[in-house]
């Protein structure tokens, strides 16, 4: 995902316009727009405004991976967290283990199929 997609998706998740976020950045809705379409790219100050601004940070904007570190993914995941109320974040919580403990089912009842075809092919 390139910045201007990580901006667009931001903007939704905050349900702002591009001309809103350009007045709080005090940005020409122009150049935002030239981000936001990949036309141009932002210097490092505008880069750390907008990242300030959502509360993200620049690698999450320029879509940039550490080696070993946080996905994409993760990274979102995060930031959706972090905008959450503490009641919510309870709730997403338990909503991610039940995900974890469907899972651990899974692969406990697949890896018993698989020893169940090992005894019978035997």
């Amino acid at each position: 995902m390139k910045l201007g997609e990580n901006i667009k998706e931001l903007l939704e998740q905050y349900d702002m316009t591009q001309k809103q976020l350009a007045e709080e950045l005090t940005l020409s809705p122009s150049a935002l727009g030239n981000y936001i379409q990949n036309i141009r790219e932002p210097d490092y100050a505008t880069l750390v405004c907008i990242a300030d601004f959502f509360k993200v940070s620049t690698d999450f904007l320029l879509n940039h991976e550490i080696k070993n570190g946080n996905t994409h993914s993760e990274q979102v995941l995060l930031h959706i967290f972090r905008s959450l109320s503490e009641e919510q974040k309870e709730i997403y919580l338990e909503q991610g283990k039940v995900f974890v403990r469907q899972n651990r089912k899974k692969e406990s009842s697949g890896s018993r199929a698989e020893e169940t075809e090992k005894i019978d092919v035997s």
